[in-house]
């Protein structure tokens, strides 16, 4: 099963290498005429780039998991443990490093979360998973703890809903201010027709989409 994972990423990651390839090129033909299609195409490419990266960063994931389990089920000791989990954390840190990328190419793109699975997808709030229901997943799997230990996950999972709660607020703000500043008079059948204005509040609209990223960001 193990092999035929490995084999499966293989195959996606030599398709998503083609349409990687397919859209660069597409874009250079597109570059000697219309930019503004081509700017569009690019944020595309950076799509697709991050998926190919996501793509490498799982079969890396899975590969550092299986290190860690024969490491654990062969009762390694506590200093070569501590630099298998290490490796792993920094891996992680290297998939929002990526994921910061992904943002500023397209924001929608990683809100969408159409680079996971569909069953993860499911679960997804601002480009990934509510870092209180992980942490609520997996204090059931983390016996036995002491006090200190368990107050410490107790405190971090409050503290991450309340962060949680904040950004879900100005997410909702933002949809909130985007609906007003779309359906203003200026841009609809009864408005005055002015392209100024049109351009205006488009201009306005966008500036406030902008804000996807930060939220994203946190």
């Amino acid at each position: 099963a193990y092999v035929q994972q490995l084999e499966n990423s293989r195959l996606r990651l030599s398709q998503l290498e083609q349409e990687l390839q397919r859209a660069r090129q597409q874009g250079m033909f597109i570059a000697s005429g219309f930019s503004g299609d081509h700017n569009q195409l690019m944020v595309g490419n950076g799509a697709l780039t991050f998926d190919l990266d996501y793509t490498r960063w799982l079969d890396e994931n899975q590969r550092l998991v299986n290190d860690l389990r024969s490491a654990v089920n062969s009762h390694m000791g506590d200093n070569e443990l501590h630099v298998l989990v290490d490796g792993v954390m920094s891996h992680y840190d290297e998939l929002f490093r990526l994921k910061t990328i992904g943002a500023k190419a397209d924001v929608f793109h990683m809100l969408s979360g159409m680079w996971k699975t569909p069953a993860e997808r499911c679960f997804m709030w601002l480009g990934g998973f509510r870092s209180s229901e992980v942490l609520k997943i997996l204090g059931n799997h983390l016996e036995p703890l002491t006090d200190q230990q368990l107050m410490g996950i107790c405190n971090l999972q409050q503290s991450s809903q309340q962060a949680e709660d904040a950004l879900s607020q100005g997410m909702e703000a933002l949809q909130q201010s985007l609906v007003e500043t779309l359906s203003s008079t200026t841009l609809g059948p009864a408005g005055s027709g002015n392209v100024a204005d049109y351009m205006g509040q488009m201009a306005i609209a966008m500036g406030k989409l902008a804000t996807l990223e930060n939220f994203l960001y946190q």
